[in-house]
């Protein structure tokens, strides 16, 4: 049996996750709620919160009981050659072309970091920066180096948002309120696609095979199974209050400027500044953001929120690449060493790509991350499926899926099925909005 000191020790592969899932997309989509509905969505967070632990701890578990990846045990369980080559198929969409858009989401909240501390820099100049730093740690090929500056990068970030957080005072009863009764915003259509944003953020496909892989790489013995469960639940649980901190930073501090104004006959809803000019939700940037963190930060503010975005976006610049070389590699049989060139080629395509959309498309940052975030909802169910699937094998023996574990995964994927049904029309209308 480890003890607590051996476990936080071996604390890597869901802070891994952790890292991944609190992006640009996290900090924009949770600031964008809190702004516009207050603490009304807290609940989607908890819920896709406890929604990741369950899911993620299944990967963990497929991944050390037969040392594969998910991508391998999708293709290896799959018996039928017809339903194997679909299966190969849908990973190799969802995953590699979902990956790509949301790298772009990802380099594009570093574009928002650095311009809300200097605006004149070019973007291009920013998604070259990025670009070449998250490629450099990729190159070195070093796991373990990869996990630490992760790990130390959302552990700064959650810090900063839990302070900031206390020292806005928010109304608490609000929060509980928040928390435990569901409810969407009496504009339904901005209510859903509020909720599967925030979805789409916390509980991301490619974190799945992520987590698989690299709990594999981590723990070879069966037997260390809980301290694989203690590392989830923890970083996890840390990923998720850190999502909460900024959705309550910004209710507190933003919620009280936000309003809606008539365009051309259209409701708009956005922020007033202190100056009366009118923000637009999909043209808030870093220095909107900023007014979050004033009540702990000051004039400093500025500057953490820059410095965060940037942080966010580089962890998961990283991170993406990573999962999208693991899961086509994975289920194509190809080796995924982070040294092999095949691994390596994936990552780069998928880096690559991701920075020239960051270019073609930054000119509506914060809609195309939000469109990200939402694409990642979408795909959530499929990707939900194979991983109940791989993980209720027999060979599994004692680590195989349990009564309680399946009853929550049925329930998640049917509740994220019935999110993504709803919003579906309004996703499709803001990405060929974003595309025009």
């Amino acid at each position: 049996m480890s003890t607590l000191a051996n476990r936080l020790k071996n604390i890597g592969p869901g802070a891994l996750v952790a890292a991944a899932f609190i992006g640009p997309g996290t900090v924009t989509t949770c600031t964008v709620s809190g702004a516009s509905v207050g603490y009304t969505m807290l609940w989607a967070l908890l819920f896709a919160t406890f929604a990741t632990i369950i899911f993620q701890e299944m990967a963990a578990r497929i991944g050390i009981s037969t040392q594969k990846g998910l991508g391998e045990n999708i293709r290896d369980r799959i018996s039928n050659k017809t339903l194997r080559i679909i299966a190969i198929a849908i990973v190799i969409i969802a995953i590699f072309i979902g990956n790509i858009a949301y790298e772009t989401g990802n380099i594009t909240g570093g574009i928002l970091g650095i311009q809300a501390i200097s605006p004149s820099i070019p973007m291009a100049a920013i998604v070259i920066i990025v670009g070449l730093l998250a490629a450099l740690l990729l190159f070195i090929g070093k796991y373990d180096v990869i996990e630490k500056v992760l790990t130390a990068i959302v552990v700064f970030m959650g810090v900063v948002f839990l302070a900031t957080a206390i020292a806005s005072n928010p109304d608490w009863m609000a929060v509980l309120a928040g928390l435990f009764t569901p409810q969407l915003p009496s504009n339904s259509s901005t209510g859903l696609m509020t909720a599967i944003g925030l979805v789409g953020t916390t509980i991301v496909p490619y974190n799945l095979f992520l987590h698989a892989s690299s709990a594999a790489e981590r723990w070879k013995d069966p037997e260390q199974i809980g301290d694989a469960r203690f590392d989830a639940i923890l970083s996890i649980s840390l990923g998720g209050v850190i999502s909460m901190a900024i959705l309550i930073c910004a209710a507190a501090n933003l919620n009280p400027l936000w309003t809606s104004w008539d365009v051309n006959g259209t409701t708009v809803s956005g922020i007033i500044t202190a100056s009366g000019e009118q923000v637009a939700s999909a043209k808030i940037n870093g220095q909107v953001m900023a007014v979050a963190l004033q009540p702990l930060l000051g004039d400093w503010s500025t500057w953490m929120i820059g410095l965060g975005l940037l942080a966010a976006g580089f962890t998961s610049a990283i991170t993406a690449p990573l999962a999208a070389a693991y899961a086509v590699n994975g289920v194509l049989g190809l080796k995924k060493g982070l040294k092999d060139n095949a691994f390596k080629a994936i990552w780069a395509v998928v880096l690559v790509l991701g920075c020239i959309m960051a270019i073609m498309l930054g000119k509506s940052p914060t809609q195309l991350i939000l469109v990200a975030q939402a694409a990642n909802a979408i795909l959530l169910p499929v990707m939900a499926f194979f991983v109940m699937y791989c993980a209720n094998g027999k060979d599994l023996k004692n680590l195989k899926n349990h009564t309680f574990s399946n009853i929550c995964g049925v329930v998640i994927i049917v509740i994220t099925l019935f999110i993504c049904y709803r919003n579906m029309t309004n996703f499709i209308t803001q990405l060929m909005q974003l595309l025009s």
